[in-house]
């Protein structure tokens, strides 16, 4: 794989300003480097769901004023889309990197994977490394850290999957824009592996795999 990390320039893309101009930016500089790494790691996502993974490049094709704050590429087992299924995530905001296993609001069987990740809260909460992140909203950067969290707050957020027509479910591993700039190719690309290592369980969970 060309993949050769991800750069200060690629993290101040956005900073640019207006939509237009920051959509060329993107195309350019981060574009590729998702197309790459969705191309590198679908494989390895088969491999560890049992599932045909298709890769989905963002494309913020409904913006018309506002100017996208991150961008991803995901991977879910529908060439069609991603956003109605769980799904996996790799992508850039302006202040860090992230890797998320997702459920987000637009998944019709919200209520029915919610129920699946409350039947296996106990072993959720005791194999997601400490230092790994959960997040309620995927257009947000904020995250809860799981070393923080508690077993009844950890299920608190997914009663709210269940219970709330917006809510989203996000658990993964968020890296700095620096120290992912400094991991560089190989160093990122052990990195996505191990993060995804980690919560394909979860996924084989909300999808009721074996």
């Amino acid at each position: 794989m060309d993949f050769k990390g991800f750069t200060e320039e690629d993290f101040n893309v956005f900073l640019v300003a207006g939509l237009e101009n920051r959509m060329e930016a993107l195309k350019t500089s981060i574009r590729p480097k998702l197309e790459q790494l969705g191309h590198h790691f679908a494989p390895a996502l088969n491999v560890l769901t049992g599932d045909e993974m298709f890769v989905h490049i963002a494309k913020h094709a409904r913006r018309t004023v506002n100017p996208p704050k991150d961008t991803w590429v995901a991977f879910a087992n529908n060439p069609r889309g991603y956003k109605m299924l769980p799904h996996f995530q790799i992508g850039l905001w302006h202040t860090h990197l992230f890797i998320w296993f997702a459920v987000i609001y637009e998944a019709p069987q919200k209520e029915v994977i919610a129920e699946r990740l409350s039947k296996k809260l106990t072993k959720i909460f005791k194999e997601i490394p400490k230092e790994f992140a959960w997040s309620a909203d995927h257009t947000k950067p904020d995250t809860f850290s799981h070393r923080e969290m508690s077993k009844e707050e950890l299920k608190g957020l997914i009663d709210r999957l269940q219970t709330v027509k917006k809510a989203e479910l996000l658990c993964g591993y968020t890296i700095d824009r620096e120290a992912a700039i400094a991991l560089g190719s190989e160093g990122l690309i052990n990195e996505i592996e191990n993060v995804f290592q980690k919560v394909a369980p979860i996924y084989k969970i909300a999808c009721n795999l074996k």
